[in-house]
């Protein structure tokens, strides 16, 4: 049975307060080298709320990771508005945390360089912040790589860098854009798990971007899906699977199977418009 697409979630985490993000009537264009204007997103609205855990699927090209530069500010919208925390958003934020598809670690840091210099931007001591960024690389199990650089790391342990990096700043935002889509399967479900841990421990919003529904359903609240281009919200599914979640099983719940096959029914359509879109232009 399908859940109530809504853009609401009336047992949502923090429900009743400012929500976290909301996008309100969004839209982003941009001009093409040939002059014309290109729309990634029109009339785009959705609120996540404080503590919760969204993600975003869609078919390729629909606007999901133009829709985390605009929450993150670092593009403005076109139309329409964008709120962090009850805020407009009108420059990068200082409580948001980023983790994209490819590696951004820096080369010529370690793993200890590289986890600490959030706090170290921020104006903490450098004796203070590798002590956190020491805690932190526990907690992501990479003790004992503290002075590894990237070349030396596997990509699952480049992943756990990353989310220590990101975390240790205690962002109110979490936004992640395909974070574990180049990892190998088994390695990508430990990520998955490990996120949901550290998740579980901290106080973030977290809008997800990912085209594997299967990872959308396992790790959120909601589940939000997109149109193919210019994307809007074509639905939103309520996760109603008990937490803590453990991914590698949760997969086989019964009604894991039924949420995924109401909201592929939904997402089926834009997928194959959208593949139709790219034959014909190919």
């Amino acid at each position: 049975m399908e859940t109530a697409i809504s853009s609401e979630r009336v047992t949502a985490p923090g429900s009743g307060a400012t929500p976290a993000i909301e996008l309100v009537g969004a839209a982003k264009r941009f001009r093409t080298p040939s002059g014309d204007v290109y729309t990634a997103l029109h009339d785009f609205s959705l609120s996540v709320h404080r503590g919760e855990f969204v993600s975003i699927v869609g078919p390729t090209g629909c606007g999901k990771s133009t829709t985390l530069s605009l929450i993150s500010g670092l593009a403005p919208a076109s139309a329409g508005e964008v709120r962090v925390m009850g805020e407009p958003v009108t420059a990068i934020g200082k409580q948001l945390g980023y983790v994209f598809q490819g590696d951004v670690l820096f080369p010529w840091k370690s793993v200890m360089g590289t986890v600490s210099a959030g706090l170290r931007f921020r104006g903490v001591a450098k004796r203070e912040a590798q002590e956190r960024a020491r805690e932190w690389i526990a907690k992501v199990g990479l003790s004992g790589f503290e002075d590894h650089y990237p070349h030396q790391l596997s990509g699952g342990m480049r992943k756990r860098t990353a989310l220590a990096q990101s975390l240790i700043t205690s962002p109110e935002i979490l936004l992640m854009d395909e974070p574990f889509s180049a990892l190998d399967v088994q390695t990508r479900t430990l990520m998955e798990d490990e996120l949901l841990e550290l998740w579980s421990s901290t106080s973030a919003s977290v809008v997800f971007v990912t085209h594997d529904l299967e990872e959308a359903i396992a790790l959120s609240d909601r589940v939000c899906v997109m149109t193919a281009g210019p994307g809007t919200v074509k639905g939103i599914y309520d996760i109603d699977l008990p937490r803590p979640r453990h991914v590698s099983e949760i997969r086989f719940d019964t009604r894991f199977v039924e949420l995924y096959r109401d909201i592929w029914e939904n997402l089926r359509d834009e997928v194959l418009l959208s593949y139709e879109r790219a034959k014909s232009n190919g």
